[in-house]
């Protein structure tokens, strides 16, 4: 997580740390990233309905939006929020809205009910793990080498798509460790070997993105 140090901002891995989310660490580098998404956060989590946070997501989503990934940082914190996605997705049939989650409580409670332009993938590494079995959701699963998704008998989503079309891929995939890690960690070695046998661990330019 990231927490404040006097004027700046560090991150502070956690005793069961595997790999570092790159979220974090752009949230510590860029102080204005880390404002933008607290005011949305903040401005969402004191809104009174799911209907209230629908309409303001509406409100500030770009007119030309087609392809909308669903927190580059953060997930769904409450069942009211995951609401008002569900909400903003029936009310633009046109547009296909994904997002990566570990907050499968919330999507179970809703799976039978969502429209199909609301994509999820289940984030393999959090507290809820065992409903991913148990409710044979789709997963991604973040991997340090090719050999681990071979493994796995995951594809590796190089650019998202994976993640956010499903008549491209609708199984579960891998996603290769990316990102700055903690020095002496797995994931710095696992780092250091992909790049020294030149294996593509980085998101392409191709890959969708979303301003919300």
């Amino acid at each position: 997580k990231v927490v404040q140090i006097g004027d700046s901002r560090k991150i502070k891995d956690g005793k069961d740390c595997q790999f570092r989310c790159f979220s974090a660490s752009q949230e510590a580098t860029f102080p204005s990233t880390y404002e933008k998404r607290k005011r949305n956060f903040d401005g969402l989590k004191n809104l009174k309905s799911s209907y209230d946070m629908a309409n303001a997501i509406a409100d500030a989503m770009p007119h030309n939006l087609g392809i909308c990934r669903i927190h580059v940082a953060g997930d769904f914190f409450n069942q009211m929020y995951f609401r008002a996605w569900h909400h903003v997705a029936e009310w633009h049939p046109d547009r296909l809205f994904y997002a990566y989650t570990k907050s499968l409580n919330y999507w179970l409670a809703d799976r039978e009910h969502l429209p199909n332009n609301l994509v999820l993938t289940a984030s393999r590494g959090g507290r809820l793990d065992h409903m991913i079995d148990q409710h044979n959701l789709r997963e991604a699963k973040v991997v340090f080498s090719e050999a681990e998704a071979d493994a796995l008998g995951y594809e590796i989503d190089h650019t998202d798509e994976l993640a956010a079309i499903p008549h491209i891929w609708n199984e579960s995939f891998a996603l290769m460790i990316h990102g700055v890690q903690p020095k002496g960690s797995e994931a710095a070695a696992a780092i250091k070997e992909l790049k020294k046998m030149k294996v593509k661990f980085a998101y392409s330019k191709r890959s969708a993105k979303a301003g919300v």
